[in-house]
């Protein structure tokens, strides 16, 4: 009797060993891969004013790329022959087309970099643009087509000088016709965009800003789209704005009301001033809509 149970609990040890070996664990689904956050410069910035937050987005495991527009940062073109905007935007345009057909990314413009961002809105819609991000910049649905246009989207600088006090200017089609490229001096560089940002910062910047391709910014103009529509977009206000003024930004706001609206304590470029904050506003929207 003995031996008979023994024999039978070794057939069941045997029998639950096989059904263990024949069943497939399968294993957990890979994660999704992280946002993609696509950072746009300026007039006369580059990828390095981005140094801090990619920086931060990387440490944090965020996927970021910085793009060098036409004759800015790291292109070796010379604004000065650079003379319309779509030749200004390439760069950008073809990195986004480089992507894959299902990649979508966060589109963060800066300054005059939101024009390229309503043009890349215009042209791909929601094939590569999750969510579009408007940092003190330039909010316009179809560019500079009106005068009012051209009051909301261009810095007026009067208040710190006249104009040849303030800028310097670049005549690559000759003294006789419009400027080409223009940058503000260095000498009051930190006055008006870099008021409270770190010392170190506007010294760098003060070394690396190259005059902006003026002329082909007064070209952009939009062949609006109805994907543009779908792309949801937030606008980041900066409050101690010396360039693009809190007033300027709020009559963007209202003709073209974006999806939200955050505020952010800081001048012109708080990816130096605030770059902590301005961190924590980029995953927060990143999250909020589900990217």
């Amino acid at each position: 009797m003995g031996e008979e149970s023994t024999q039978v609990v070794e057939i069941v040890k045997e029998e639950d060993q096989s059904v263990k070996n024949s069943v497939t664990v399968s294993p957990p689904p890979p994660p999704p891969p992280p946002p993609h956050f696509v950072l746009v410069h300026g007039i006369g910035g580059g990828a390095w004013c981005w140094y801090k937050i990619r920086c931060l987005m990387e440490n944090s495991g965020y996927r970021v790329s910085c793009v060098d527009l036409k004759g800015a940062g790291m292109d070796p073109t010379d604004p000065n022959t650079v003379l319309s905007f779509d030749d200004y935007n390439k760069p950008l345009l073809d990195f986004l087309s480089s992507l894959h057909d299902n990649h979508q990314v966060i589109l963060v413009g800066h300054s005059a970099g939101g024009l390229s961002v309503s043009d890349a809105i215009h042209k791909f819609g929601n094939n590569k643009i999750k969510l579009a991000v408007f940092l003190a910049a330039t909010m316009l649905r179809s560019g500079f087509l009106t005068d009012q246009d051209i009051k909301h989207g261009v810095p007026d600088l009067s208040e710190f000088g006249e104009f040849k006090e303030v800028y310097d200017v670049g005549f690559g089609l000759g003294e006789d016709r419009p400027p080409t490229t223009m940058m503000i001096k260095k000498e009051v560089q930190r006055k008006i965009i870099y008021q409270l940002s770190p010392q170190e910062d506007s010294t760098l910047a003060a070394m690396l800003l190259r005059p902006g391709p003026v002329h082909a910014l007064t070209t952009a103009r939009f062949a609006e789209s109805e994907d543009a529509n779908d792309v949801p977009r937030i606008y980041i206000r900066t409050t101690h704005d010396n360039v693009i003024k809190p007033e300027q930004q709020e009559a963007m706001i209202k003709k073209w009301p974006p999806s939200d609206v955050y505020v952010l304590e800081s001048d012109h470029s708080p990816f130096f001033s605030a770059p902590f904050l301005l961190f924590g506003l980029l995953v927060k929207t990143a999250v909020a809509y589900g990217c």
